[in-house]
C-alpha cells in the first residue's frame, strides 16, 4: 500500500488518474498532448502508477493502451472509510458527483471499456476453474455460469433460486486455459432493436503463488451499461479473491450481474 500513497502523492500523477477517470484507454501520446509534457516524462509517470496498481496496460496492435484501475483505491475506501462515515461522506458529495459524472460522459462518442485487475494469491488453474467450474460461480456470483468453454460454445449465466431462469447468454469467443477466456455478454438477447453483444476478456497471469487476473469488459452500448458493471465488477472479483484465498465469499451479498445494468 505505500506504493499507492507515494503514487497519489504527486500532482501529475493525480492528473494523469483524473484523465482516465474522464477517459479510460488512452494512449501515450494522447496523455502526454493533454498534459503538454514530454514523453519521457509522462511514461515515467505512468510506471510509477503501473507499479501501484492504478493503472493497467491493455495491448491493441502496436498500441498500448491504459486504463485506470480502481482495485488498490477501493481496498483503501476499504480500510479507512467503510467503517466508519460512509453513508454521510456519500451524502455530501452526491451533488457534486452528478454534475461532474454528467460533464464526463456527455458528448463522449467513443464506445466504453472498462477494465479492472485484481491480484489473488492462488495458482493459474485454480483461478481458471473459479471462472468456469459453475458451482464455484455460483458461489461468489449469485449465478452459474455454464458451458463446456469450448470455442464457438454457448454459455448462460443462471440463477441459482431454483428457477432455472436465464439472465445472461453469450458464446465463447476464445479459451486457452488456464490463461485467457473469452465470451460474449448479451444480457437481453431478444431485445428489439438487437444490438451487438459486449465482449469479456479474461486474462490470467501467474508469478510464483500470485495471479493478476484483468477483465476488459469491451463493446458497452452506453454509458448506463458501463456505470453498472463498473459498480459489479469490482464485487464480482472482490468476492472470487475472498473464495479462493480464504475459501469463503465475502459477508455481503455479491453483486448481480443482470438486469438493465449488465
Amino acid at each position: 500500500m505505500d506504493s499507492v500513497f507515494k503514487a497519489l502523492a504527486d500532482p501529475t500523477r493525480r492528473v494523469l488518474l483524473d484523465r482516465l477517470r474522464r477517459q479510460n484507454g488512452q494512449t501515450l501520446r494522447e496523455l502526454c498532448e493533454q498534459l503538454g509534457m514530454a514523453r519521457q516524462s509522462v511514461t515515467q509517470h505512468l510506471d510509477v502508477l503501473g507499479q501501484a496498481g492504478l493503472v493497467t496496460v491493455v495491448r491493441r496492435g502496436r498500441e498500448r493502451l491504459h486504463y485506470l484501475n480502481p482495485a488498490p483505491i477501493h481496498e483503501i475506501e476499504e480500510r479507512w472509510i467503510s467503517g466508519f462515515d460512509k453513508p454521510r461522506l456519500q451524502a455530501l458529495s452526491a451533488i457534486r458527483n452528478q454534475a461532474e459524472e454528467y460533464a464526463m460522459t456527455s458528448g463522449s462518442t467513443t464506445v466504453p471499456t472498462y477494465v479492472y485487475v485484481t491480484y489473488i494469491r492462488a495458482s493459474a488453474r485454480q483461478v481458471w476453474q473459479a471462472l468456469t467450474d459453475a458451482d464455484l460461480t455460483a458461489r461468489y456470483w449469485g449465478h452459474a455460469n455454464v458451458s463446456d468453454w469450448q470455442p464457438g460454445s454457448a454459455w448462460e449465466h443462471r440463477r441459482v433460486d431454483g428457477s432455472g431462469a436465464v439472465d445472461v447468454v453469450g458464446r465463447v469467443v476464445a479459451s486457452e486455459p488456464p490463461t485467457r477466456l473469452v465470451v460474449t455478454f448479451e444480457d437481453r438477447p431478444d431485445a428489439e432493436p438487437a444490438r451487438e453483444p459486449s465482449v469479456v476478456t479474461f486474462l490470467v497471469e501467474s508469478h510464483e503463488d500470485i495471479v493478476r487476473l484483468t477483465v476488459t469488459h469491451e463493446n458497452l452500448p452506453d454509458q448506463e451499461m458501463l456505470g453498472g458493471i463498473s459498480r459489479g465488477w469490482p464485487a464480482v472479483l472482490a468476492n472470487l479473491k475472498s473464495l479462493l484465498e480464504t475459501g469463503d465469499v465475502l459477508p455481503q451479498a455479491p453483486w448481480e450481474m443482470s438486469g438493465p445494468h449488465a
